[in-house]
């Protein structure tokens, strides 16, 4: 069976949704922690999951803009 080659945009969008993933199981590990000393690790691990959603955000529109181009196109 032929595998289908992903364009740049989707892999960009896997991308980011496997380093939004990362940063949720990092995020997971920080809150079980229960400890007051990981405070500023806990505002860390808000910090990035915002970062990182955003970049999805930013995938999945640039993905769906290239997949509406082409649909138009055809």
């Amino acid at each position: 069976m032929a595998q289908i080659q992903m364009t740049r945009a989707e892999q960009e969008t896997e991308a980011a949704s496997e380093r939004l993933a990362s940063q949720i199981e990092s995020a997971r590990a920080a809150v079980s922690l229960h400890s007051t000393s990981d405070i500023d690790e806990l505002e860390a691990c808000a910090d990035r999951l915002e970062r990182t959603a955003r970049d999805l955000a930013t995938a999945l529109r640039e993905l769906a803009h290239k997949r509406r181009a082409q649909a138009e196109e055809s």
